[in-house]
């Protein structure tokens, strides 16, 4: 499928839940790997604010790309970040959505405010 670029230099993204271990299959316990480079993958979560709407979202980041200095509820920065819609048929039933994926997460700034700046 289609993989499409995520602009993200009018949003605020901040980090919610710490990186953990992507697991591929449930089940078996089995971990998910990059599927060129054979490397451990890693989700967060973040939220993503941008014009007075937010929305929480899972995001794939490969283990090397997992910055240090993260902090729980910091702002951080997605570079390489992309969108990719899925489905597939679990027990029966069609299940649809996007998955994101990034080529790392680091920290970033809060952005300045207009009303700052006026300050």
């Amino acid at each position: 499928m289609r993989t499409i670029r995520v602009e993200t230099s009018g949003a605020t993204i901040l980090l919610t839940e710490a990186p953990e271990t992507k697991v591929r299959d449930r089940q078996t316990g089995e971990v998910a790997k990059d599927a060129t480079s054979g490397e451990t993958l890693m989700t967060i979560g973040v939220v993503h604010i941008e014009d007075g709407e937010s929305s929480l979202i899972k995001v794939t980041v490969p283990e090397s790309g997992i910055s240090e200095g993260l902090t729980l509820g910091a702002p951080v920065s997605l570079p390489g970040l992309v969108a990719r819609p899925w489905e597939n048929v679990f027990n029966g039933q069609q299940r649809h959505g996007i998955a994101f994926r990034a080529t790392a997460v680091v920290p970033a700034a809060f952005p300045v405010s207009a009303s700052a700046e006026a300050a």
